[in-house]
């Protein structure tokens, strides 16, 4: 007789996983970001506990919701935002979010310039956020404890409000250099306390920076010839040298540089082939100013906010 009983309690996990189409979401990660296998691990970890989180009550066994909030460490460039944007989908997929939804938001979206202006546009961007995933990115910056009239703390406090009594509406991930969000915790316990799930992203090595150029290159159906592929690794190895590097961010930005020269090439060569068209030349990358003592005119623009890294590329 309890063998019976327990056969008809009997929840199948494997066809829990595929109904809820998170398989999905988790290829495609994997296709998505070249290494990262720690991260990887870590997200599959954390859909398996919310899986079963969901079937133990789908019986009746009632608990507190998990708390979900995150913070993401790492360097520009290493896929900090990509797996927010997956971690959204799973999240909704499994229920825990109403909507697959994500807000990336800086301290210049929380923080206002004067009295009464912070609370507004903090919670705007919550009000726009809720029922998904908050992305704040460089968090570290809403606290500047060097200036007493600065109203980032302000933000701070508010967020940690919703973060507490919100918490089944809304997600945080909390994103930036590993020092430096060490630092923003130790100002604000509370906000520790509250953050569940710490990923750090490691930087990518060369042959993954290869990697990801190839993949780059290739999805804009271009290709590098054999004495560009070392001529890019070249220009890795002195790229990654240099102050700012930004890995994936850095390969793009490069590869954008190179997509330019590859075209005033071509515009001057007179009759082109498709091969032509599609062909990236060692001389395409040797242009860099990585490889110059003079920078080039494209290079030595003044960047805008947010464009720091393109300087060097």
């Amino acid at each position: 007789m309890g063998e019976v009983q327990a056969d008809k309690d009997a929840l199948d996990v494997t066809q829990a996983f595929k109904d809820s189409n998170i398989d999905e979401v988790l290829d495609t990660l994997d296709r998505e970001l070249v290494g990262l296998q720690a991260v990887k691990t870590r997200i599959r970890e954390i859909a398996a506990f919310l899986l079963v989180d969901r079937l133990r009550r789908e019986v009746g066994l009632q608990a507190e919701r998990p708390v979900l909030h995150m913070c993401f460490t790492g360097r520009p460039g290493t896929g900090k935002t990509t797996v927010a944007m997956r971690m959204a989908t799973i999240l909704h997929r499994l229920g825990y979010i109403r909507r697959d939804h994500l807000i990336t938001a800086t301290r210049d979206d929380l923080v206002g310039q004067y009295v009464g202006h912070t609370a507004p546009k903090t919670k705007e961007i919550l009000k726009k956020a809720m029922g998904g995933v908050l992305f704040i990115d460089e968090a570290y910056y809403l606290y500047r404890p060097e200036n007493e009239r600065d109203y980032g703390q302000e933000a701070i406090e508010i967020l940690l409000q919703v973060m507490e009594n919100q918490r089944e509406d809304l997600v945080v991930v909390l994103a930036g250099y590993k020092d430096r969000m060490d630092a923003f915790f130790s100002f604000n316990p509370g906000m520790r306390s509250r953050v569940a799930h710490h990923l750090d992203f490691p930087d990518f090595t060369i042959d993954e920076l290869m990697q990801i150029a190839e993949m780059m290159v290739a999805k804009q159906q271009y290709h590098f010839d054999e004495a560009a592929r070392e001529t890019f690794r070249d220009y890795l190895k002195r790229r990654m040298a240099l102050p700012e590097f930004g890995n994936a961010r850095s390969v793009r930005n490069a590869i954008d540089r190179i997509k330019l020269r590859h075209a005033n090439r071509v515009y001057g060569g007179g009759t082109v082939t498709k091969e032509d068209l599609a062909r990236i030349d060692a001389s395409d990358i040797l242009k860099s100013r990585v490889f110059l003592e003079v920078p080039e005119l494209d290079a030595v623009m003044e960047p805008t906010k947010g464009q720091a890294l393109d300087r060097k590329e």
